[in-house]
């Protein structure tokens, strides 16, 4: 074994010393990096350790309309909570809690023996159940207060607004898509407490408050918001629609005055209502808008120089196109017709060949110049695009088809935003519902956007004029406002079904402004399967687009115009009204009213057409002839739909010989009536299948 020298030993020595001061210098560097340079961090999470916070929700901000009217407010109210390792007695506790607050007793007790700092027993409590617990003071037991949602008009609005849920938080609507500028800064409850959880005596204890949330003020205008829901239950439940959409915007600055569906819901108890109550269907889905889109079509062809106003169509009645036959919705056409009267007639024959004449390109381009196919960016959750055919994906047929509204999908938004650019002179304006956003650091403005010239002033106002031409003399008469003179267009579309077109199922809709000239606001009312034996827009929708727009006018103090009518009833003249698409019934009391005679030429249920035409001044006493039609009254006819083939025969028991009529015609059948009354009996029978075209015998007998 060699021998170990000693100078070998010194230098072990010396090595092990140098390790040993090695050490020693870098614990003394971490001593100095904990002690002095990590100290208030180290403190600080000490500090924290000791103090077990209990949240406290911040007060969401009001919601307001347009007028500083309250939509949504956050009122107080407490919570229950329990601090698990203050809790003495948790059995007798837990029974105590659970019978005070109602609740489940192993609920309690599990919550209580919980190894957490603090869990909440129960939100939303009462004042006596609050006064119960105080009283108690019960050990771990305590209450803080807790905001919660308060809506206090119900259901005004209430697709619009959303709902917020119980831990503050914006779930749906206006609630969820401003919930960050809404919702605040949650404050807290502090205790000192020791390693095991318990509050240590004298020690520090705060309450550290929240901060408020911001308070947003609406576009909407709670009155006509009113009007519109008012208006449009009424009519839903007498249609027996399966739901309605009304939208009201200002077509120069895009601010939606009201967005109503129904059927509704009460916001402040929203799980007792089902869950598509709380749909905003306005925004969120999508449907083909029928003749309404023949505004779009039209104001195309315009711009583009496809028409002018005087040319003139010839309408045989269908319009084929390869191997599909669209037909019009008048029996033999209308023949020659000028392109305003195409638009009175909402002739699919004209607006088919527009729509092959301006060219897929050009039309497409349009299409989305108008917003079609793309989110018109409105401040609301879960827009719906739209489906639009790109050039080249379908064929020339599917171009026609759109020109008179099917084959393309859009959401009742969309529709009201491509309007309003045709009525405000030609510019798209992004659609807002919210206009303000007020805070503690001031009030931010939301301003109206324009997002692009879409058509030319010029023939923006072409467009008003026929429009306004529509509705004087055309399908939608009974939109009109005496006073307003009211612009716009009826659609009644036939909704899709199973890669085809139903023959019951429709969407009634009626989309206009006024006055036509300077348009204070756009409306759109659309009924969905309307349950009644005549479904035309022009009959269901247009009313309530009268009842509506008349009252919001008033409401907004747009003065009326009046012409120089009055001065006719000193001459013995009289201007004949425009009763194309009412009820042969309704037409002829009209009439009578108005000092005429009546002739009706036809058995169908409704006017078609009359002689002497509309707002022609006449003799007081002139006889006016009427034009009925047992075929669709107007809009669409299914694509490629033919005058033959079978159809099942439905049932008409229990109605009267109109509503018979109309729900035969509708089906492709003709009616032969006997006696009068209600239908007790009828040959075929209900659901056998017959040919397209054939009579339908029908009793009809008193009850």
């Amino acid at each position: 074994m060699p021998k170990v020298t000693e100078l070998a030993i010194k230098r072990r020595i010396a090595l092990v010393l140098l390790v040993a001061v090695a050490f020693l210098f870098i614990l003394a560097l971490r001593l100095v990096q904990v002690q002095v340079f990590q100290n208030p961090r180290l403190k600080e999470y000490a500090f924290n350790q000791r103090l077990r916070p209990m949240p406290v929700d911040a007060k969401r901000g009001t919601i307001y309309d347009r007028n500083m009217n309250e939509l949504a407010v956050s009122v107080s109210a407490d919570a229950a909570y329990a601090v698990p390792a203050d809790i003495e007695n948790p059995e007798e506790t837990a029974r105590q809690v659970a019978q005070i607050l109602d609740l489940d007793y192993d609920f309690v007790y599990q919550r209580l023996t919980k190894h957490t700092a603090s869990v909440w027993l129960k939100k939303r409590i009462s004042e006596e159940e609050s006064k119960a617990l105080w009283e108690l003071d019960l050990p771990g037991i305590g209450i803080v207060e807790n905001p919660q949602r308060f809506y206090p008009n119900k259901e005004l609005a209430a697709q619009v607004l959303g709902i917020a849920g119980i831990d503050n938080q914006g779930l749906e609507g206006l609630e969820f898509y401003y919930d960050s500028y809404l919702r605040g800064l949650p404050g807290r409850v502090v205790a000192e407490r020791d390693a095991a959880g318990r509050e240590i005596p004298g020690g520090i204890r705060k309450y550290i408050p929240p901060v408020d949330g911001k308070d947003i003020v609406l576009t909407i205008d709670q009155v006509i918001q009113y009007i519109a829901e008012r208006e449009l239950a009424k009519a839903v439940r007498e249609t027996n629609s399966s739901k309605g959409i009304v939208v009201i915007m200002r077509p120069s600055t895009g601010e939606v005055l009201a967005m109503a569906n129904w059927p509704s819901f009460d916001p402040n108890a929203y799980q007792d209502y089902p869950a598509a109550n709380r749909r905003n269907y306005a925004v969120t889905d999508l449907y083909e808008p029928g003749s309404t889109f023949k505004i779009i079509t039209s104001a195309v062809a315009l711009e583009e120089g496809v028409t002018d106003l005087e040319r003139r169509f010839y309408d045989p009645g269908y319009i084929v196109i390869g191997k599909h036959r669209i037909r019009c919705w008048k029996a033999g056409g209308h023949g020659s017709q000028s392109f305003v009267e195409a638009v009175e007639n909402s002739c699919n024959p004209v607006f088919a060949t527009l729509g092959m004449e301006i060219g897929e390109e050009v039309f497409y381009k349009y299409i989305k110049a108008f917003g079609f196919g793309a989110k018109t960016g409105i401040d609301f959750p879960g827009e719906a695009v739209g489906q639009v055919h790109k050039p080249g994906t379908i064929a020339q047929v599917g171009w026609a088809n759109i020109g008179f509204g099917q084959g393309i999908s859009v959401s009742p938004l969309q529709l009201v935003t491509a309007v309003s650019a045709v009525a405000n002179g030609g510019v798209l304006v992004q659609p807002r519902l919210v206009s303000k956003i007020i805070g503690p650091d001031g009030e931010k403005v939301i301003s109206p956007e324009v997002r692009r010239r879409v058509i030319s002033e010029e023939t923006s106002h072409k467009m008003r004029r026929i429009l306004r031409s529509v509705v004087v003399n055309g399908s939608g008469r009974r939109a009109d406002i005496p006073g307003y003179r009211v612009a716009g267009k009826t659609g009644t579309a036939q909704i899709a079904v199973g890669g085809g077109y139903s023959r019951s199922k429709v969407v009634s809709s009626f989309i206009g402004f006024a006055p036509f000239d300077d348009p204070e606001l756009v409306c759109l009312v659309a009924l969905y399967e309307p349950q009644t034996a005549i479904t035309y827009g022009g009959v269901l929708a247009a009313p309530v687009f009268q009842a509506i727009v008349k009252d919001v006018l008033e409401y907004l103090n747009v003065e009326p115009y009046f012409d120089q009518e009055q001065a006719l009833k000193f001459t013995g003249l009289a201007r004949v009204p425009n009763i194309r698409n009412y009820p042969v019934s309704e037409a002829i009391d009209i009439l009578t009213k108005a000092g005429f005679k009546v002739t009706v030429s036809g058995e169908g249920p409704i006017v078609v057409d009359q002689v002497p035409k509309p707002v022609a001044t006449v003799q007081k006493g002139t006889t006016v002839i009427l034009e009925t039609s047992l075929e669709n009254s107007e809009d669409n006819m299914p694509l490629g739909s033919e005058e033959n083939g079978e159809s099942l025969v439905p049932n008409v028991f229990g109605l009267t010989i109109r509503e018979a009529a109309a729900v035969l015609e509708r089906e492709g059948f003709l009616l032969v009536p006997k006696g009068s009354g209600l239908a007790v009996s009828q040959s075929p029978k209900a659901g056998s299948v017959a040919p397209r075209g054939a009579k339908v015998e029908v009793t009809f007998a008193d009850n």
